[in-house]
């Protein structure tokens, strides 16, 4: 049990920062392809 501990504050912190940063490139991304959907309608016009 006393080798879990520094494991979890080596890798957790890590961790929830890479999970927190793909939660917000993942929002990006959305907005990505809702305007690459929406391209074909704006050249049509």
């Amino acid at each position: 049990m006393e080798q879990f501990i520094p494991f979890i504050s080596e890798v957790g912190f890590p961790i929830i920062v890479t999970l927190y940063l793909l939660y917000r490139i993942e929002a990006k991304l959305d907005v990505v392809v809702q305007s690459i959907l929406s391209l074909p309608e704006q050249l049509k016009e």
